[in-house]
């Protein structure tokens, strides 16, 4: 089948499943919350439209002042030689952005004959040091390094202007990365256009700056990576590691190899050489030595180069052969890559299935997979996308990727595993798979169980259209199932349910994913009660609608102060109503669910159905806080009434237990441990790693 026609297909499928689903919607939410999603669902890219650089005010010397701590966490080395008027744009953008870090900039001044000297000796804070005669690059760096005082040295060319922020994403970089050793930044030219997105060198020792030209936008070049080198233009690594190595080898005196082979010294002693493209550096290429390779400084470049090669001839046999087009496959070609599709990019903050997804790629990616996420249908929330490529995940949305036909067409060759989220997505992109990526694993995950929600909805409203719509729901995801070639489910409950309606499929448990975190505040400085989950959820609606109208009175007749915080994204009118219930307060979304987490006193999960393992029992769980919840809300948890968790499901029943719980001391001290220990044997990121490694890092890609 051609491109165009796959293409077709898809979009026709697409067209279907949203018309299926738009009516299920009305069903399930009303017209307003179905027209809220339509206009979700149908909204393209937003315009992303590029603030500008930050440019200092070309004007005439006059004296100011630069950054000084007196205890630096980070030391700004910045070598100079003439060119006073790029030294003095490069420390007002200094001055006028300063960085949140701790730092120190010191200045070598390596034989200027120009303004240089006499403006720098009127910069207020700056450590100035004046070399006799010129030395050159290396010279210059090495005696700023050892005037440094901070942690970390950074070596910043005269001939930049740093971007607001760059010098903190740099050393964020260590702190979320123990194993990182160098880090380099975004280096642009003055228009916006990428001039080094991290750096590739071939296996006779010439180089690439990868993105040269491209936007720094582009899905390639955006996102925390793995690079050979990174230019020293702007680069930070941390002191005591650079005066282990012995600092920039002098044998490429005056310049040029001598970033590359620190990087490669840094990777010979087991640390990591990252790129990282939120730290952004304006950079004047040339400005200081020129692009001539025939004659001047810039001529040692083709020099060093041999010296380089026959230092580093060892590990130049496991790079890539010279004259080859660097790529995503070619740059991650040593790591298995795993292709993830949803319809949206997770927002973890939001619901417990983004949650799941995200401590999925992290454990991915601790197992050395490269992960490439592809939303094949909303445009990305900036701070989803900019968290993910972050975590170093390669992201393809909106206008990168709005034909997925096309786009597998050129990525597809490359994923030896490929997970789609949800049967209806997973319905359309599997012949597209199947197609442009058949040496793939085809992973259907479920998230839950659609229709075995739908028939519990349709049972509890006695509605017959509600019926109708889950068997067809059944027929298409048990269809879909028995497509791939694994399937993932997140209870064992599921997984036995499957053995009877799709004999024959591979199924595997991969349940919701938590970290375990601290028991919060004691029992007596708890208060109130809290629930949370996002409203496009339908069984979360009901159970809040529930909660309130029938339990939360009859607690209140035993608990009259006691408060209930409903906490979860787009409430409808009728969620939104509730509040003019003594005691009920209705928050919406909470991006930092941690004071609800840590300082109220029972979470309840009062669902009536639904299907999967519920998060909310999770995330309270992981936190000492101990759950009320149905019998439904805690099926396939591993847990037990009365030891880890109160299950009621009746009214009068579930106020009792909310009653008992909220009083008795000793209780709540009992379920809170216990239920932290459930999620630490059943729902950690280590409890599913052996699960992880079968599905997704050892299996044999598909014959």
């Amino acid at each position: 089948m051609s491109s165009a026609l796959a293409d077709l297909r898809y979009q026709w499928q697409r067209a279907l499943g949203l018309c299926r689903r738009g009516l299920a919607s009305l069903r399930s939410r009303g017209w307003h919350a179905t027209w809220q999603r339509v206009r979700r669902q149908l909204a393209g890219a937003s315009s992303r439209v590029d603030a500008g650089l930050y440019a200092p005010a070309d004007a005439p010397f006059a004296p100011f002042a630069v950054p000084d701590s007196p205890a630096p966490r980070a030391s700004i080395v910045i070598p100079v030689y003439n060119h006073a008027a790029h030294t003095l744009g490069c420390l007002r953008a200094l001055a006028a952005h300063p960085p949140a870090a701790a730092c120190e900039i010191v200045v070598v001044d390596d034989g200027s004959s120009d303004q240089t000297a006499e403006w720098l000796a009127q910069v207020n804070g700056l450590h100035f040091i004046r070399r006799a005669r010129n030395g050159g690059f290396i010279a210059a760096c090495s005696d700023g390094a050892a005037q440094a005082r901070g942690e970390f040295l950074v070596f910043l060319n005269n001939d930049t202007v740093p971007q607001p922020g760059w010098l903190d994403a740099l050393l964020q970089t260590f702190d979320a990365h123990p194993d990182a050793g160098l880090v380099g930044a975004q280096l642009l030219y003055p228009d916006g256009a990428l001039q080094e997105a991290g750096a590739v060198v071939f296996d006779d020792g010439s180089a690439h700056n990868y993105g040269r030209f491209e936007s720094p936008h582009d899905p390639r070049c955006a996102s925390l990576r793995d690079a050979d080198y990174c230019s020293g233009a702007a680069l930070a690594i941390r002191r005591a590691l650079f005066n282990d190595i012995g600092g920039f080898d002098p044998r490429y005196a005056p310049a040029y190899y001598e970033d590359t082979d620190l990087a490669f010294s840094v990777r010979a002693r087991g640390k990591r050489v990252l790129y990282q493209p939120l730290s952004r550096v304006v950079h004047l290429e040339g400005v200081s030595a020129g692009t001539d390779l025939d004659s001047g400084a810039k001529a040692y470049q083709v020099r060093n180069r041999a010296i380089f090669a026959q230092k580093w001839r060892d590990a130049l046999t496991r790079q890539p052969a010279a004259g080859s087009t660097p790529t995503p496959a070619l740059l991650h070609a040593g790591q298995r890559q795993v292709l993830i599709v949803d319809e949206a990019l997770p927002q973890p903050d939001r619901d417990s299935a983004s949650l799941r997804l995200v401590n999925l790629i992290r454990l991915l990616q601790q197992e050395g997979a490269h992960v490439v996420v592809l939303a094949a249908e909303h445009a990305a929330p900036s701070s989803s996308l900019a968290d993910l490529r972050r975590m170093g995940v390669e992201v393809w949305s909106g206008g990168a990727a709005a034909r997925p036909a096309a786009w597998l067409a050129t990525h597809g060759p490359r994923f030896a595993v490929a997970m789609a989220c949800r049967h209806e997505l997973a319905q359309r992109m599997l012949p597209l798979l199947r197609q442009h990526a058949p040496q793939t694993r085809m992973v259907l995950d479920t998230v839950d169980l659609h229709y075995l929600r739908e028939s519990r909805a349709a049972e509890l409203a006695d509605s017959a259209s509600m019926r109708h719509a889950a068997v067809r729901t059944r027929h298409a995801e048990l269809a879909t199932i028995q497509a791939s070639d694994l399937t993932l489910v997140v209870s064992e409950a599921e997984r036995e349910l499957l053995a009877r309606d799709a004999p024959g499929a591979r199924v595997e448990v991969l349940s919701n994913l938590h970290d375990v975190a601290g028991p919060g505040l004691p029992f007596a400085q708890r208060h109130d009660l809290v629930f949370v989950g996002g409203f496009l959820h339908p069984p979360n609606a009901d159970a809040v609608q529930w909660f309130v109208e029938q339990v939360l009175p009859l607690v209140r007749e035993r608990l009259p102060t006691v408060g209930f915080h409903c906490i979860g994204a787009a409430p409808p009118p009728a969620i939104t109503a509730l509040a003019r219930h003594p005691g009920v307060v209705v928050h919406g979304h909470v991006p930092d669910l941690l004071p609800a987490m840590h300082g109220m006193r029972i979470a309840v999960a009062p669902l009536r159905f639904g299907a999967g393992v519920k998060g909310k029992i999770n995330l309270s769980m992981a936190h000492g806080q101990p759950v009320v919840a149905t019998a439904s809300a805690v099926e396939g948890m591993h847990l037990v009434d009365g030891v880890d968790v109160l299950v009621a499901d009746d009214a009068q029943a579930f106020a009792d237990a909310v009653v008992r719980l909220y009083q008795d001391e000793a209780l709540w001290q009992q379920l809170a441990q216990h239920g932290r220990d459930n999620v630490a044997r059943h729902f950690s990121l280590d409890a599913a790693r052996s699960v992880v490694r079968r599905v997704f890092v050892e299996a044999e890609q598909a014959p």
